[in-house]
Parts: structure tokens; C-alpha cells; sequence
């Protein structure tokens, strides 16, 4: 057995999701596991620890907490916050306490991001009873705060919890605190995340732009006035870990190799085809009917437009990248994962089966278009904030995961040329729009990073 103290994050890829494995004197604790949670006892082991506590900051909205198998691999008992009603483990409250060794954890409820929500101080007894670290979950971040928008009907209450337990519970910690949340930068349960995985609550405290607003009325008014999106997975998730209803990695290694007749006859069957290849590819050939999402885009957006009673078949460029799409996708809860189709769309050209094609547009193509005002709808995809920082004139804008439900407001009677950020989410929405009847759809490769590459005239 190890005598020495040990802190390991393990780093979710895609969903820029943090989970902590921390322990000493034979003991460890996790914190808010992912379900695909052997990573954990093989560092426990490593340590020579075993896992004893399991412990989650609040429910999650955004992946499949793995608690539950972790339990049953383990038998390490789970505890999370008292303010909702799990299914499972055992609840706890303002300052509950674990030891492992000369390591304490204790609670502090930090409610605002959920009600549940709580942050974990930990303290080396051997040394001092100051802490030297908090997991604060979804409530502090390094370089923003978490939402506080999931309860509409109470919005100001939920963001005036936050501002009490941010600076009321969590910063009076001390400034020399390390901080360890939930996520880093490009999750969707908060925006404008620093690059950075390190911080401290007193870097935080004078740094961090939201918590420049000190006075909680303002405090209040600024998350309030936030734009946030709520992809609809996010109540699948809700549901999944108030359950603990976490399916078993295992069944990842069931993937069915499908040639192009069979992948044919099951996308028939009512398999939805899933092309997870880069934009390029996408453009130059595509099957008809199969949606679009480039493999680092798929933990972001599969949740939008993927039915989860819907049997999934992913075309890929190799087997290594569909692997990786189905644990992304196992990660929000999809365990239908069928297969892949053998050879990428090689295997179906070869096959001499039909494809189709999108047609890709330079930038300056687009910017010769609109100062000659010829007829085309200018579709721009992302959000709301990067919209309002600088577009080409003349744009339609609806957010990529509002598309499906807005595509009344585009015409089919003229070119629709589908623009993002870099081209990643443009060529989700041609196939989106390709699936839904518009048969004069293009796609503008690099979009706004060209555009600021190449100087385009916008407008804010």
C-alpha cells in the first residue's frame, strides 16, 4: 500500500468533462465519474487504494454519470446532494465528512447551478485543517460560473443561490484553495471557460470576469441576461442519472462490421446513418439521407437530432474513429450503436451504389454574391453571442440545433449556402437541409475563420 496522497483527473474528450479520483492510506474517492469508469479502479490500483466513496457534485445534464456501475465494480457507497430525490445512494448535507487517511473531504452545499448541487473542500489532516482544494462541480468554473437557467421559472432566485454560495461558501476558502471543476473549456453547461485545467479561488476571485460583478443584484441581473441553449438530450440525461439506469461499457465491443448491402438493407430497416468524416469528404460524397456531424462535433450535437430508440450506423474513415464516435455517443446515453460500414464510403461506392455531393463555396465566392445581390439565402448557424460579434451581411441566422425546427423560415426556391464558424457545423446543417427537401444546398468550407483570415467586410 502506497503511503503517499495522490489526485488524478481523468479528462472526458469531447464533453470537456473532469472527473477526480483523489486518496491515501488505502483509500479513494471519485468524483462525479463518467460511465466508462475502469479508468478509475486501474488508477486506484495503481496507488495502491481502493475506491470506498463515490461522490457526485449534482445530477448533470450534459453525460451519463457511472456511479452505479462503478458501485457494483467496486462496492464503494454513493453520496450526493439531499435537495433531489435520486434513486439510489445516499444523501448528504453541509458538512459531512469522509476520511481516507490523512485526507478529509467535506461538504458544502452550493446550490444555483441545481439545487442539489455541492462542492467538496479537502483538507491534508497530517498538515492543517485549511484546505487545500475544493471540487466545485458545475457552480464555479475556471474563468466563468455555471448556468443557472435550467429552472425557468425561477431564474433570479437560482442565480442569487449561486452568487451566495460562490462568494459566500466557496471563495471565503481561501485564495490559496485549488480549484478543481466539473468541466473545461467547450462544455455547454457554461461559456467563455479559460484554456487552462489550473486555477485558484483567489486567481478566480480577481480574474474571473463573472465575479468581477461583486454586488449580488448585479451579479444576478448578468447571469439573468445570459443566452444559453438546452439541447433536448439534456432531459434524457436527467432521467438516465436520477435513475442511475448507467448501461455497462462492455456492450461497446459488440460493434457489427457491415458491409454495403447489409448496411443498405438495415438503413431501410430504420438504422439512422451516421457520417462522422471531415467536412471535405462530407462534401464530396455523402449517402442521401444520412446526417452529417464530423467526428470532434458529435459530443456536442449528436444529442440534438439523434433519436434514442433508433438504432445508429456510423460511416467513418476508419474503424479507430467510429469506436470513438460510439463512446461519445455511449457517453449521452446511446447504447444502440450498431455498427460501421466496412471501408467508409469506399466500401459503398465500389459497391456501385448511389451518392450524392454538396457543393462547397469559398468565401469570396460568398462575398461576391452579396455585393451583386444575387438571389441566395446566406443560412449562418451558430450561436446567438458569435453572431453578434461580426456577420456577413444580409445573413439568415438560426442556430444549428434550432434548424430542424425552424426550417419554415428558409425558402426552397433558391441556393442555400449553410456558414458557421470554421465549416464543422455548416456541413451538419446542408445535411440536415439535404434530409428535408432542399435540393440547391452548399456548404462554405472554412466560413468565418476564412472570412477573418481573408478580411471580409461584416457587419455587427
Amino acid at each position: 500500500m502506497s503511503e503517499n496522497m495522490f489526485l488524478e483527473k481523468v479528462v472526458s474528450e469531447g464533453i470537456s468533462h473532469l472527473s477526480y479520483i483523489i486518496g491515501h492510506g488505502g483509500k479513494a474517492a471519485v468524483i462525479d465519474p463518467r460511465c466508462d469508469c475502469r479508468i478509475y479502479i486501474d488508477i486506484a490500483a495503481r496507488n495502491g487504494a481502493e475506491i470506498t466513496h463515490i461522490l457526485e457534485t449534482h445530477r448533470n445534464e450534459d453525460y451519463v454519470i457511472g456511479s452505479k456501475v462503478l458501485s457494483e465494480l467496486t462496492g464503494a457507497n454513493i453520496y450526493h446532494g439531499k435537495a433531489f430525490d435520486f434513486d439510489y445512494g445516499t444523501p448528504v448535507s453541509e458538512g459531512n465528512r469522509f476520511e481516507l487517511g490523512d485526507l478529509e473531504l467535506s461538504v458544502i452545499e452550493t446550490p444555483g447551478h441545481t439545487l442539489e448541487s455541492i462542492s467538496i473542500a479537502v483538507r491534508d489532516k497530517g498538515f492543517s485543517n485549511d484546505p487545500i482544494g475544493v471540487f466545485t462541480g458545475d457552480a464555479l468554473f475556471i474563468g466563468n460560473v455555471g448556468r443557472t437557467d435550467f429552472y425557468p421559472d425561477r431564474p433570479e432566485a437560482m442565480a442569487g443561490m449561486l452568487f451566495d454560495s460562490i462568494f459566500g461558501k466557496l471563495l471565503p476558502l481561501g485564495d490559496h484553495v485549488l480549484l478543481f471543476p466539473a468541466h473545461g473549456s467547450g462544455s455547454i453547461c457554461g461559456s467563455g471557460m479559460a484554456a487552462r485545467e489550473f486555477s485558484t479561488l483567489g486567481y478566480e476571485r480577481i480574474n474571473n470576469p463573472v465575479l468581477q460583478n461583486k454586488e449580488r443584484q448585479k451579479f444576478v441581473d448578468y447571469k439573468v441576461a445570459e443566452n444559453h441553449y438546452l439541447p433536448p438530450y439534456f432531459k434524457q440525461m436527467e432521467k438516465l442519472n436520477k435513475e442511475g439506469a448507467t448501461p455497462h461499457f462492455e456492450n461497446l465491443k459488440s460493434l457489427k462490421a457491415y458491409r454495403a448491402d447489409a448496411f443498405e438493407s438495415a438503413s431501410k430497416e430504420g438504422m439512422k446513418v451516421l457520417d462522422i468524416r471531415s467536412p471535405e469528404a462530407l462534401a464530396g460524397a455523402f449517402i442521401e439521407g444520412s446526417l452529417a456531424i464530423p467526428l470532434n462535433m458529435v459530443p456536442a450535437y449528436a444529442g440534438w437530432f439523434l433519436n434514442y430508440s433508433r438504432d445508429i450506423g456510423i460511416i467513418s474513415e476508419n474503424v479507430g474513429d467510429a469506436i470513438t464516435a460510439s463512446r461519445y455517443l455511449f457517453r449521452l446515453g446511446y447504447d444502440c450503436v450498431k455498427g460501421y460500414l466496412v471501408n467508409g464510403l469506399t466500401g459503398w461506392e465500389t459497391s456501385g451504389r448511389q451518392y450524392s455531393r454538396i457543393n462547397a463555396v469559398h468565401v469570396k465566392e460568398l462575398v461576391k454574391r452579396i455585393q451583386e445581390k444575387e438571389a441566395f439565402t446566406l443560412l449562418d448557424v451558430r450561436t446567438k453571442e458569435e453572431v453578434q460579434r461580426g456577420r456577413l451581411p444580409g445573413t439568415l441566422h438560426i442556430y444549428l440545433g434550432h434548424l430542424p425546427n425552424e426550417l419554415e423560415k428558409i425558402s426552397k426556391d433558391q441556393p442555400v449556402t449553410a456558414f458557421c464558424g470554421s465549416g464543422l457545423r455548416a456541413i451538419i446543417a446542408a445535411s440536415i437541409l439535404k434530409q428535408n427537401g432542399f435540393k440547391q444546398v452548399e456548404v462554405s468550407l472554412g466560413s468565418m475563420e476564412a472570412c477573418a483570415a481573408l478580411g471580409c467586410p461584416l457587419e455587427i
